[in-house]
């Protein structure tokens, strides 16, 4: 997988102001696994943000999956994701 994906990743999170981001690595967890042959990673991504405030579950994706369109398939394979207003951590 390309070096630096988990520091791209995190640098176009910060667009959604970020009061915690945490970012996991876990593709070497699924190395030979089909997807995992193209080169993407897998990652797990926890935000909590001001942002998410009143927003249902599929707009908070939908804000992070635009954030990251530029790195999907190609460098992010699987994504796992928990979105997170302050009064909900």
């Amino acid at each position: 997988m390309p070096e630096g994906t988990v520091e791209r990743i995190r640098a176009r999170l910060q667009q959604l102001a970020p009061r915690e981001l945490a970012i996991d690595d876990d593709s070497a967890l699924h190395a030979g696994h089909e997807g995992a042959k193209s080169g993407g990673g897998h990652y797990r991504v926890r935000i909590v943000s001001e942002r998410f405030t009143g927003l249902p579950r599929m707009a908070r994706h939908r804000l992070v999956y635009d954030a990251l369109h530029d790195l999907m398939q190609r460098e992010i394979h699987a994504l796992s994701l928990t979105l997170l207003a302050p009064d909900e951590s």
